[in-house]
């Protein structure tokens, strides 16, 4: 599958994250996909934790933040987030592909900026699709791939089907 980003790679990714977050908030990409409290929401390819506060603050206490990377630093990251803030409800999961969640556990599944690195994004694929409830969402984007990309690489394996495209998202369904 993928191999992690070198070290100075991954801290000086997460260092611009830093800066593109303070002028274009996490918030307002999730104001798109629809989270709820109490949801259990997946981040697939986490990085530096990013949306971890701001879906937290979006599913509550009584939901479920899964933070998914291939770079330990990412996870780390994550831990040192959930620390800071006393979330709870913050598991991190350090993988190339498998989540090691239950079969229909999750609510949302963030795949953000991913798809385009991925080594094998048919098996990433099936992995989401497993761990989508029946009527759960994949929040997509990813500023590598046009639109006509983006749409053909989601549902072409028929797992997926575009439910709507946001400004700055797209959400798909899964299909059964």
């Amino acid at each position: 599958m993928s191999k992690p980003e070198p070290k100075l790679h991954f801290k000086l990714m997460s260092l611009t994250y830093k800066f593109r977050d303070i002028f274009a908030p996490r918030k307002k990409v999730l104001d798109e996909v629809g989270i709820d409290p109490g949801a259990h929401v997946l981040d697939y390819g986490c990085g530096p934790g990013g949306y971890v506060a701001a879906v937290a603050e979006l599913v509550g206490v009584s939901g479920m933040i899964y933070a998914l990377d291939l770079h330990p630093l990412a996870t780390q990251m994550v831990e040192n987030i959930a620390s800071k803030r006393q979330l709870k409800n913050v598991k991190t999961i350090c993988s190339d592909c498998k989540t090691g969640l239950p079969d229909g556990g999750v609510d949302v599944v963030l795949l953000y900026d991913t798809l385009h690195a991925l080594g094998d994004a048919d098996a990433v694929l099936k992995e989401l699709h497993r761990v989508l409830k029946q009527d759960g969402i994949l929040s997509f984007s990813d500023h590598h791939l046009k639109e006509d990309e983006i749409i053909s690489g989601v549902t072409g394996r028929g797992l997926f089907r575009l439910l709507r495209k946001g400004k700055k998202t797209y959400s798909f369904m899964k299909v059964e």
